[in-house]
């Protein structure tokens, strides 16, 4: 029982609480109760949350409002410059713009050149374009409605592209001939740009970043950057130890590269081996000036490639099918577990960014449209897998080389007969199940036709692409003995036999007899798979490490059949032991079965039972074949079966008398 006065307290102290203001109660308990530091905690993140809020309103906002300024100025435009321009006029135009659009990673550069240009105009011409503000043509509008959709869609990385834009069609003259007068600004990449179908000269680039993505015909771009940096004699950036790939799938870093640590190479021209897309280390290892590109490929088409070449990965390994997989595997797909990253979303994966999709609709436009960006920022061009020969011209161009040097065949190519048709239903599903592969793909499946149209048009590209596939056809009349590609158990030369790995079946080629010396060093390189030709380009770059490590295989190779060797020997050699005593011990019981009491039945057994004389025998056997000398061994025959039968009877002579006697008593 508690004190009176005590319960009077308690009793005044509850009457309080219940009669006080709910404001005073808040108040109590946020301050005097035992949860007062939880309320302070979720008071801050409050606070925190609600300013959060108001900074996104207030920037929301000033991004509207630039847009909205930018959209009414493009409306505005004088009518000279929205109206249809000359072929030729239009095209200088282009050489200049397209510059600001094609690579927006440094726009604060891109925008100090351009301030160094200036176009004198005219009071009447600028007051004659004032006033004509409306008659616009459909296609200008179009194309602005476009700039202005790009521009709210991808707001970080366009609207300073759009902003440029404005300018240079504001400053633009009536007289487009004017133009001609232009200097262009130099290209981020370092080189003049080729502008376009006129086919002005401009120099070749060296300075290259491919980003290799699996299962896209990205073998076949490999052997092409390949052959033109060996016959440029360009530094590529190999990775270490003569591996083939820059430890992938960890993201790229720089010391993954040979002679970066030890500091032996002081320019890099060509990155190009399969690794994860790390853009701050890349950079740091290319030069400025460097052409950043890709390929892509359709999700459905790669999915059940990867199906097959990847199949002991633990995502495909307890299903038959691709079907199966996604009807049963899905629901036990466990991103975590090493290699199942080759399992969904594979192309997002490679370039860096993370590869798990969302569930709901809006989260997934939200993050297919960051992948997306960071894309563009980061890549020049990006080539389609399923219009390979439209690529290559595309990226001939690019890098200003000839169609020459994009002549390639298709390597790492699988055969027909590990294909497998997919079900109606399945190209759905696989879309579905890689959502952000397959928007990333149909975006920039839409860009390479833009890029087609502003830079060839359809009818220099197709001419360009007869012309490639004629050359290509030449060329494999002249180089392959078969006429084409060959299961890798029909290839002739051994080196140039491809990996094999999976349920694939790669296929590789064989070269015909009696060509030119130079011929069949450039067909030869044609056919080369990504691993040999690897392990050529390592050889000439670092002769001495390539030495050194050649030395090191041959002794431990040496080490291994030595091994080999001493285990053959000693099984030769037991088996031998084996024969010797059987022998022996047959010939010896025959002889003591003579010496004994044929009615005594008990002594016939206690020989191999009750006595050591095979493990002796044995024993003496291994020891005189292990340590013959090589006297021994070249005596005649007659003299050393007489010698070994001697041994023998000598050392069973002493166990069989005292067998003998045993039995005796």
């Amino acid at each position: 029982m508690l004190p009176s006065h005590r319960t009077a307290g308690r009793e005044r102290r509850a009457f309080q609480w219940r009669t006080a203001s709910p404001w005073t109660t808040c108040v109590r308990v946020a301050c005097f109760s035992r949860l007062r530091f939880m309320w302070f905690t979720l008071m801050v993140l409050t606070l925190v949350c609600v300013a959060l809020q108001m900074l996104g309103v207030v920037r929301q906002a000033r991004t509207s409002k630039v847009l909205n300024f930018v959209s009414e100025q493009l409306v505005r435009m004088p009518a000279e410059i929205q109206g249809p321009m000359k072929r030729k006029g239009w095209e200088d135009l282009w050489s200049v713009s397209a510059t600001v659009v094609e690579d927006p990673t440094d726009q604060h550069a891109l925008n100090e050149d351009l301030t160094s240009f200036h176009i004198p105009v005219s009071e009447d011409e600028r007051g004659q374009a004032s006033k004509k503000q409306d008659t616009s043509s459909p296609e200008r509008l179009e194309d602005t409605t476009n700039n202005i959709a790009e521009a709210n869609k991808y707001p970080q990385t366009t609207k300073a592209s759009v902003q440029n834009q404005l300018w240079l069609h504001q400053e633009v003259p009536k007289q487009i001939s004017n133009l001609k007068q232009l200097k262009r600004p130099a290209n981020l990449n370092g080189t003049a740009k080729r502008p376009g179908p006129t086919g002005a000269e401009c120099q070749p680039k060296k300075h290259i970043v491919f980003l290799k993505t699996h299962k896209t015909a990205s073998s076949t771009i490999l052997n092409i950057l390949y052959r033109y940096g060996d016959s440029h004699n360009l530094t590529f950036a190999l990775p270490l130890n003569m591996q083939s790939q820059l430890f992938y799938p960890a993201f790229f870093a720089t010391h993954f590269v040979e002679g970066v640590r030890t500091r032996g190479v002081k320019e890099f021209h060509i990155l190009c081996n399969h690794m994860r897309f790390n853009s701050q280390e890349v950079r740091k290892l290319m030069p400025e000036d460097t052409f950043y590109f890709s390929i892509l490929r359709d999700p459905t088409a790669m999915m059940e490639s990867l199906f097959v070449y990847y199949k002991a990965i633990p995502a495909f390994r307890l299903v038959k099918s691709l079907e199966e997989f996604l009807n049963q595997g899905v629901r036990y797909f466990n991103a975590s577990v090493p290699n199942n990253h080759y399992a969904r979303n594979i192309l997002t994966f490679d370039f860096g960014l993370n590869n798990t999709a969302p569930e709901k609709e809006t989260e997934l436009d939200r993050r297919s449209a960051e992948v997306i960006a960071a894309v563009e920022r980061d890549f020049s061009l990006i080539l389609i897998s399923e219009y390979f020969d439209e690529s290559m011209v595309l990226l001939q161009h690019a890098l200003c080389w000839t169609l020459d040097d994009v002549l390639s065949f298709r390597l790492n190519s699988r055969s027909e007969r590990s294909r497998r048709p997919l079900n109606p239903e399945t190209p759905e599903r696989v879309k579905r199940w890689n959502s952000l592969d397959w928007r990333l793909y149909q975006h920039f499946n839409a860009t390479f036709w833009k890029h087609i149209d502003s830079k060839l048009g359809r009818t220099k590209l197709q001419q360009e692409v007869e012309l490639l596939r004629e050359r290509r056809r030449k060329l494999e009349e002249t180089c392959l003995r078969d006429g084409g590609a060959v299961d890798p158990a029909q290839v002739q030369d051994s080196s140039l036999k491809p990996f094999q790995y999976g349920a694939a079946v790669i296929q590789g080629y064989n070269l015909r007899l009696g060509l030119s010396n130079e011929t069949s060093q450039l067909c030869q390189k044609l056919i080369t798979p990504e691993l040999q030709y690897t392990s050529v380009l390592y050889t000439k770059q670092f002769p001495q490490l390539a030495a050194a490590r050649a030395a090191l295989a041959k002794k431990i190779a040496g080490l291994r059949n030595a091994a080999s060797t001493r285990r053959a020997v000693k099984r030769n050699v037991d088996k031998l032991t084996e024969m010797n005593v059987h022998a022996v011990f047959t010939n010896n019981t025959s002889r003591v079965n003579t010496h004994i009491d044929v009615g005594d039945k008990h002594s016939f057994h206690l020989i191999p039972q009750n006595s050591n004389v095979h493990s002796v025998a044995k024993q003496k056997i291994s020891k005189d074949i292990l340590g013959k000398s090589h006297k021994q061994i070249t005596e005649k025959p007659s003299d050393t079966s007489v010698r070994k039968e001697a041994k023998d009877q000598a050392l069973l002579r002493p166990l069989i008398k005292q067998n003998s006697e045993q039995s005796q008593l």
